[in-house]
C-alpha cells in the first residue's frame, strides 16, 4: 500500500502565500509550572490593531497504540487529576527532553507504563487538541510485534495505580463512538489503527514530518538547566 497523500480538497487555498503573517511584536511568561507554561503574545490583527493572546505552551507528547496479532491494542486505566476520575487510555509519555526523538521515547514509555516492547514502529496521526490556546500536539504511534518485558518499578506516582489491559480493537471502536472513550489522541489512534488494520489507509514512516511538533517550552527549559 502506498504512503498516505494529503488530499487536494484539504491544499493550502493561500498557496503558501497568506495575506496575513499575524506577526507577534511583544511577549511575555505569565505562569512556568513543570509540565507547561501560561505566556501572552501581543499580535498584530488583519486592521493593524495589537491583541492580547494568551497560550499554553507544552512539551508535546507520543502516545502508543501498541497492537498485537489477535487484533488488540494494550490499554491503560488510569486516574486523571483534571477530570477527578479514572479513564482508558494508550501507554503516552511527554517529550520533556528535547534531544530525544520522538520514536525512542514512545518505545521508552511502552516498556515503562506496560512492560512490552516491539518490532515494528510506524505514525498513525498527530493529534493538536486545542489549537485557540495551546501548542500542545501529540504523536499517535502503531507499534507491531509485540513482546513482553520486565516493567520498571513505577513507585508511588500515579502509575502504580494504573491497570494494564488488552482489549479487541473492535471494542476500542464501539467505545470511543458511546463515549467510553475521551482521551483525544486515544480516540484518534483507535480510528487510526482501524483504518490500517482494515486495509483502508497506511501509516506513515516514524519519522515522517511532525510540523506542529513543540519546541519552545522544552527547549527554554532545557538552556537553563
Amino acid at each position: 500500500m502506498t504512503a498516505p497523500r494529503t488530499p487536494d480538497s484539504l491544499a493550502d487555498p493561500h498557496h503558501g502565500q497568506p495575506p496575513h503573517d499575524f506577526a507577534v511584536v511583544g511577549d511575555e511568561t505569565i505562569y512556568e509550572g513543570p509540565i507547561f507554561a501560561l505566556r501572552r503574545d501581543d499580535v498584530r490583527m488583519p486592521g493593524g490593531r495589537i491583541a492580547g493572546r494568551e497560550k499554553v505552551e507544552h512539551f508535546g507528547a507520543v502516545a502508543i497504540a501498541a497492537l498485537d496479532e489477535d487484533d488488540r491494542l494494550v490499554m491503560i486505566y488510569q486516574y486523571r487529576p483534571a477530570l477527578r476520575r479514572r479513564i482508558w487510555e494508550m501507554p503516552a509519555g511527554l517529550l520533556d527532553d528535547p534531544s530525544e526523538e520522538p520514536v525512542v521515547a514512545a518505545q521508552r514509555e511502552l516498556v515503562e507504563e506496560v512492560g512490552i516492547e516491539a518490532d515494528e514502529w510506524s505514525t498513525l496521526v498527530d493529534i493538536v487538541g486545542c489549537p485557540g490556546f495551546a501548542d500542545e500536539s501529540v504523536r499517535v504511534f502503531l507499534a507491531r510485534g509485540l513482546r513482553s518485558v520486565e516493567r520498571p518499578a513505577s513507585g508511588d506516582d500515579e502509575e502504580a495505580d494504573l491497570v494494564i489491559r488488552r482489549i479487541p480493537l473492535d471494542d476500542l471502536v464501539a467505545g470511543a463512538m458511546s463515549g467510553a472513550l475521551v482521551n483525544g489522541p486515544c480516540v484518534a489512534g483507535v480510528f487510526a489503527a482501524a483504518a490500517v488494520r482494515d486495509g483502508r489507509s497506511a501509516a506513515r514512516p516514524v519519522d515522517a514530518e511532525w510540523l506542529d511538533r513543540p519546541r519552545e517550552f522544552a527547549a527554554r527549559r532545557s538552556a537553563r538547566h
